[in-house]
């Protein structure tokens, strides 16, 4: 259970209430445990560019009447450096934006659907709306409508365009806000684990403030290097409907590899039976079963899947559509994923592919600090478990190095086997006896992904270190309760409980990075006001900045990386490195 003292942390690090008024970190830090004031600002957008605040107290209670304004963007700048509130509005990802390309940036928010969705999921209610109309719905006691479609990205937002949605029983927009903050307030405070669902809320919000400003930033990218990189592997680019030459060429190959008889290296079946007809029978044509086949046309169709991804996911079509004046501006998808993980609209920011990278070139006089978090779901499961023989394992930067030391003889690939086996559930081949001496070596963090497997298995949900949480197996409970064939509900129970081991530990995986994004920006405001947040994935960040900026960048990097560990994992030992690299390209980051 988090402290009261971590709860000051919280409200200090990831909401900056009070940042701004301490003149160094030492004497910030003397006051993370104390309780801090915290003023609110209640907002609700009308179209136009007009809208209504109205600040709140500590409390949630409204102070004062509400305000209209014509300028929404400027009112919230002057409440913004009068108050520096935390902004309680219906959804960053349509707000902010509109904000920013005003030039208007705040320190803070509260994402009431990003809430709502988090407590909606808590409570074992995942898949149901979570929009203010919905959850005002959900107060009123009124039939609950479903989320519109999200917006279509456009290059420059149009200030809160278009109307704003009617809500339920005609309720006012403002006052409804007010309410379901006071209503999830109160589901906050009857969870079980609420100081931590406390800390979720705040640090997904903070991370919806990041995204928001990575899409305004926009990640440098060089127009001509992708092209020239698109040509050197694919040949000139095609006339529409026309493959690349290079993708023809191996095309041939694989025919050629085959004695001649045309196969469709894009058409799974037509892979699988030109094996069959050399004797050779594979499940699939996917790669990781190609790349087990001793026959001559495995190398061109691998060479052939890469190339073609490349094509169709990053081709000239794609840097059409996504690279403008220079940068790449991807939508973010705060917990887009159930376990917490980002995902993107459009764009397969998240997928980019190592050959592009050379593509991102910072600016003249600026730099891009490149910094990684080492084996992160290997060190969150050490902390989740309190396992401290794996924590002692994990003081090296490289864990699996070290874990081969402690229980492989030195073989690094069996140790990663073993630990993947563990997180995953991975059985097969060598994966049983590795995965039998993790056990051994270290009962109590295999003990605890079992557990969670057992949970799934049984139709029971898990949860993250700050309180995401599993959906139910509805499928599975079904097949149990109506009385499935036994081998089928066997088979169900098993695959839902790999997915609830690995949930555990990858959900967790997310609560920390979420905690990293929401100190590192705060951070970066006060000490390289410049800096740019430019890219995010998984376990990796990029900070764009002035070159003389990027030292004091990678000190708060890896300062915001220990505040994320007191913060998730208070009193753990668990090392969590996050390595930062200075470099002009971010192909030269690895």
């Amino acid at each position: 259970m988090i402290s009261s003292d971590q709860v000051g942390a919280v409200a200090y690090w990831l909401l900056k209430a009070t940042y701004h008024r301490y003149v160094n970190r030492d004497r910030a830090l003397s006051v993370v445990g104390r309780t801090i004031g915290d003023v609110l600002a209640a907002v609700a957008p009308e179209s136009g560019g007009a809208g209504r605040l109205r600040l709140l107290d500590e409390r949630g209670e409204p102070v004062g009447p509400a305000e209209t304004t014509a300028d929404l963007a400027k009112s919230i700048a002057k409440v913004e450096q009068e108050h520096h509130p935390r902004w309680v509005w219906p959804s960053t990802a349509e707000l902010y934006p509109v904000l920013l390309e005003a030039g208007v940036r705040v320190e803070r928010c509260y994402d009431v659907g990003l809430a709502e969705a988090l407590l909606l999921n808590y409570a074992g209610r995942h898949g149901e709306p979570r929009g203010l109309p919905s959850a005002w719905a959900r107060v009123a006691g009124l039939p609950v409508p479903e989320d519109p479609p999200p917006p279509k990205q456009v290059d420059q937002p149009v200030l809160f365009e278009p109307e704003p949605d009617i809500l339920p029983g005609g309720a006012d927009p403002l006052d409804a806000i007010v309410a379901v903050y006071a209503d999830q307030r109160e589901r906050v405070a009857g969870a079980g684990i609420a100081e931590r669902l406390r800390l979720l809320l705040a640090a997904e919000s903070a991370s919806a403030l990041a995204a928001a400003e990575m899409t305004h930033h926009g990640l440098p990218w060089r127009v001509d290097i992708h092209q020239r990189l698109l040509t050197e592997a694919l040949g000139p680019r095609p006339m529409p409907g026309a493959q690349p030459r290079k993708l023809l060429e191996l095309a041939e190959a694989v025919t050629a590899a085959f004695g001649g008889r045309e196969v469709n290296p894009d058409a799974p079946a037509s892979v699988v039976r030109a094996f069959k007809r050399v004797g050779i029978d594979v499940p699939s044509s996917r790669a990781w079963v190609l790349k087990q086949v001793d026959h001559p046309a495995v190398a061109p169709l691998l060479e052939y899947k890469e190339l073609s991804r490349l094509y169709a996911a990053h081709g000239w079509s794609w840097l059409e559509s996504w690279v403008h004046n220079g940068r790449f501006r991807p939508e973010y998808v705060v917990g887009g994923v159930i376990s917490g993980r980002w995902a993107t609209r459009g764009g397969a920011a998240l997928q980019l592919p190592k050959l592009l990278r050379a593509a991102v070139l910072a600016e003249p006089g600026w730099s891009l600090v490149v910094a990684d978090a080492s084996q992160l779901e290997p060190r969150v499961l050490a902390a989740l478990s309190d396992d401290r023989r794996l924590a002692e394992v994990a003081a090296d930067v490289d864990l699996y190095a070290n874990l081969a030391k402690d229980s492989f003889e030195g073989e690094r690939g069996r140790a990663k086997i073993a630990m993947l086996s563990a997180m995953y559930g991975g059985t097969s081949g060598e994966a049983g006896p590795l995965l039998a001496t993790l056990r051994r070596r270290f009962p109590d963090a295999v003990g605890y992904v079992e557990d969670a497997a057992r949970a799934g298995e049984e139709g029971r949900m898990v949860r993250s270190r700050l309180g995401r949480t599993s959906p139910l197996a509805s499928e599975l409970v079904r097949d149990l309760v109506d009385g499935a064939d036994e081998g089928r509900s066997r088979q169900a129970a098993r695959n839902w409980g790999r997915f609830t081991r690995n949930f555990v530990v990858q959900a967790s995986a997310a609560d920390w990075t979420a905690a990293l994004l929401a100190s590192l920006r705060g951070q970066l405001a006060q000490r390289a006001p410049l800096a740019e947040l430019v890219f995010f994935q998984h376990d990796e960040v990029l900070v764009h900045c002035p070159s003389a900026d990027a030292e004091t960048v990678v000190a708060e990097i890896g300062v915001a990386a220990q505040q994320a560990t007191r913060l998730v994992f208070p009193g753990t030992g668990v090392r969590f490195p996050l390595h930062a690299k200075v470099v002009d390209c971010y192909a030269d980051a690895k």
